[in-house]
């Protein structure tokens, strides 16, 4: 065929409306983000509390926990904050260097705090711990905290406090909204420092004022700060937990999952990981698990088990 100017321009009118045809033909991508139905699973991680459980002859080193839970076949791993032996930077950087060269982050520092009491300078030693744990966390590479609220002290041993299912009486004198806001002014003494480091603290429903969800949400909306949300523990309601876990769920960054195989060392709960796992999944939530073990078997054992209960629940 001789290309004349007819020709040609008849042709490269063809081939500039081709490109637009085919697309008309094909199926438009969404501006929106599209969902692949591949949703991932949780990472899962375990506290070194789970090696520990305070038993006297069983108090693992920090290094040892990293080790048994990369050979276990952990994602993570939580730290819990008495059990370190050190507070030195190099012993910190060897914590870090020794998770990272077996294919685990540190996902969390778990912490003790009181800031129920009439004694201001009991409160600001508590406000100079928390901050000062912060900033510890921050070393360590770690972007969340368990934190406290505290409790009265008026059960005695922690063992009285567990015989009372986690319910103790008020110091005379003083009420329970005398010691809201004294949490909520020691919380709000140490955001600063969490922002700074980039640390997001997560108050935890563990007795005292957080012995329920109502307590816990009361002081994480009157502070109402990204810094400051909820660390949800499965273990910790005894009573009627699922709707009590549920209530938490929207302003959770952190989730402690207890098992109790042996027998619980305080109490057992028969809990439903497939009925946790979904109501997890319809809230969104993708953050970390972390295995808290609180049983009398043996943790070699217990804690393999405990990790395949959650594998299936979360990630089946």
């Amino acid at each position: 065929m001789t290309l004349n100017r007819r020709n040609f321009a008849r042709t490269a009118a063809c081939a500039a409306l081709a490109p637009a045809a085919l697309a008309a033909a094909e199926p438009q991508a969404s501006s929106k983000p599209q969902d692949s139905g591949g949703r991932r699973g949780n990472p899962i991680a375990v506290s070194t509390y789970s090696f520990w459980r305070f038993k006297d002859d069983s108090k693992l080193s920090i290094q040892q926990c990293i080790d048994e839970a990369a050979r276990m076949g952990f994602d993570s791993v939580e730290i819990l904050h008495i059990q370190m032996e050190s507070e030195d930077p190099g012993y910190l950087q060897r914590l870090k260097q020794q998770a990272f060269i077996n294919g685990l982050s540190l996902c969390g520092l778990s912490t003790h705090q009181g800031f129920v009491s009439p004694d201001a300078a009991v409160r600001q030693k508590n406000i100079d711990h928390t901050i000062h744990t912060i900033e510890l966390a921050y070393q360590l590479g770690i972007p969340t905290m368990r934190v406290n609220t505290g409790r009265w002290g008026t059960s005695g041993s922690f063992d009285d406090l567990m015989a009372n299912r986690g319910i103790e009486p008020s110091l005379p004198g003083y009420s329970d909204d005398d010691a809201f806001a004294w949490v909520i002014d020691s919380f709000e003494k140490c955001l600063p420092a969490a922002e700074k480091c980039g640390v997001t603290l997560g108050l935890e429903n563990h007795w005292g004022l957080s012995r329920t969800p109502e307590g816990v949400l009361k002081i994480v909306d009157a502070i109402d700060s990204p810094w400051l949300q909820c660390t949800l523990d499965t273990g910790n309601f005894l009573e009627d937990p699922y709707d009590k876990l549920e209530l938490m769920a929207p302003k959770t960054v952190f989730v402690q999952a207890k098992t109790y195989y042996g027998g619980g060392l305080w109490y057992s709960l028969d809990l439903d990981y497939d009925r946790i796992a979904a109501m997890l999944r319809q809230h969104d939530y993708r953050g970390f698990v972390s295995l808290e073990f609180e049983g009398e078997e043996s943790y070699k054992t217990a804690i393999p088990k405990s990790l395949a209960l959650l594998r299936n629940a979360l990630n089946g």
